[in-house]
């Protein structure tokens, strides 16, 4: 199980198959801001302000800044090992196979979970879109039933039986994969330019707010701290390791190494730039809604605040009717300049999020599909997963099986419970690379490094230990259900994945099965 898949054996795979290297850094950092702004920003704002109130301004600075040093990590294996894989192949070439299927395990929570989380954000933004135009789908087909299913998956509201909006937007993305349409570089470059002039719209209008509300920064931390060992995940830190979900994304600039030309000096600029740009971006969005409207905590009559994404604090907002707080809203930005005298540009940040967000559901889909192709090509998972169609040319089973996980959860939970869920397998996959870094500098202190990662043997550990913090954060269900995913992951590799493994059986250079005449694989 500790067995390595070398990096030269990675690198000599990928010389042989190497894509074509057409991305550039500025292609490379527009990537990461289209993966990386998405429902992060314009709809968890309102879960951090539950979790923490106008605290929540500290809580990006936390995230971002774990991420920072994360990215400083990721940086130095990209430019070593550029292709794909992402954290599953570096994991496979320094720590070994049952480290590399933990990780790629653990990357579905992050892709999969992530993807579900941005299609119910979507379904927020057009179900409000619909309203503001006199257009009203009925409540219940627009959340989740209130469900409990043990101690780790509840959410919904009361009234509720499926998101339909978020369903329908799954079955799009996953259509569209299956049959091979794919963003160019140009598209995906104007919808981050849409993504870009609504939080630009959003910042001109708010921030001058401020001055005249500087009340609405006080109580600045409501709710404290948090504490790490605790179980609600509330608090700065709480919300810190909610909105480290906005900045989820940054990785698949290291996925599209194959495809950079200087990979070496460009993969870095890609992360580094795309998470400096990503972070003021929230920085004043965030000041700008708490200072234009306020992000103070909803509380129950004994004053405790709700926990976000409960039923409870959906009856009460409900029970509230109009001019509800921020916390209420599943379109925090485009409420706050509905509330604020501007409901033209509260409409127009509405539908560039409308327009925008369904890219980032397709991103992070497309990268559970590449870790799911690049394991089955492992032997890690049946090979039959990597059946590419004969007329498309693309993985459609594993797509399908994908887009029918994402539809699930997305009709059922609420979007800050789907992001906490995913952030525990990313934090996971963040630590396994920071550790992979240190490692390999003693184990393969000659090879090359175009980029090395500046002060590593302080950058490595704080990321771990952030992301360590940020895990334990989370609430007790999202720590809960990485525990349960976890053993469903050893359990299906020992029984399948240890055996059928290609380093074990010496397979080399597995190609992917394509379909014969009749469906038969070949």
């Amino acid at each position: 199980m500790w067995r390595v898949k070398s990096l030269d054996a990675i690198l000599a795979t990928a010389e042989k198959k190497s894509l074509h290297r057409s991305l550039g850094p500025v292609q490379l950092t527009l990537l990461g801001i289209g993966a990386v702004i998405g429902t992060g920003i314009f709809v968890l704002t309102a879960t951090a302000a539950q979790k923490a109130g106008p605290g929540m301004m500290v809580s990006f600075i936390i995230a971002g800044a774990v991420c920072a040093v994360a990215a400083l990590c990721y940086s130095e294996l990209a430019s070593m090992v550029p292709v794909a894989g992402s954290a599953y192949t570096y994991s496979y070439a320094v720590m070994g196979e049952l480290v590399a299927w933990l990780v790629g395990w653990a990357l579905i929570l992050e892709y999969a979970l992530g993807a579900s989380a941005v299609a119910v954000g979507w379904s927020g933004h057009i179900v409000g879109f619909l309203d503001a135009i006199g257009v009203h789908i009925p409540h219940a087909l627009t959340v989740g039933p209130k469900i409990a299913i043990g101690s780790f998956l509840e959410g919904g509201e009361a009234g509720g039986f499926i998101n339909l909006p978020a369903v329908i937007i799954t079955v799009l993305v996953t259509t569209l994969l299956v049959i091979g349409t794919k963003e160019s570089a140009t598209v995906n470059a104007v919808l981050v330019a849409v993504k870009v002039a609504a939080l630009t719209l959003f910042i001109a209008l708010t921030i001058p707010m401020i001055t005249g509300h500087m009340g609405h920064f006080q109580p600045f931390t409501p709710r404290g701290w948090g504490n790490p060992l605790g179980s609600s995940g509330t608090g700065v830190l709480g919300a810190a390791a909610s909105i480290f979900f906005a900045y989820v994304g940054f990785d698949a600039v290291s996925t599209a190494a194959e495809e950079t030309r200087n990979p070496q000096r460009n993969v870095p600029i890609g992360l580094i730039g795309s998470l400096l740009i990503c972070t003021v971006f929230y920085l004043l969005a965030a000041g700008g809604a708490i200072g234009a409207y306020g992000a103070q905590p909803l509380s129950g009559p004994d004053g405790v605040p709700y926990l976000p994404g409960s039923p409870e604090l959906a009856a009460a907002c409900t029970a509230m009717g109009t001019h509800t707080p921020l916390v209420c809203s599943k379109e925090a930005l485009a409420y706050v300049l509905r509330e604020t005298g501007h409901p033209f540009f509260g409409q127009l940040v509405a539908l560039a999020a409308t327009i925008a967000l369904p890219s980032v559901v397709l991103l992070m889909m497309y990268g559970q599909t590449r870790i799911f192709f690049v394991m089955a090509r492992d032997g890690l998972l049946p090979v039959g997963l990597s059946a590419v169609h004969k007329t498309f040319k693309t993985p459609w089973i594993i797509t399908i099986v994908t887009g029918t996980v994402v539809a699930v959860f997305a009709a059922f939970l609420p979007v800050g419970q789907l992001a906490d869920y995913s952030n525990s397998g990313t934090l996971f996959a963040f630590a396994a690379v920071s550790l992979g870094v240190m490692i390999l500098r003693f184990t393969d202190k000659n090879r090359p490094r175009p980029f090395r990662t500046p002060l590593l043997f302080i950058v490595a550990p704080a990321s771990i230990i952030g992301c360590l913090v940020l895990f334990l954060s989370l609430d007790s269900k999202s720590k809960g259900l990485f525990a349960v995913w976890a053993v469903i992951g050893l359990i299906f590799y020992f029984c399948y994945g240890f055996w059928n493994s290609n380093v074990r059986r010496g397979v080399t250079d597995a190609e992917p099965l394509v379909e014969g005449p009749g469906g038969a694989p070949t």
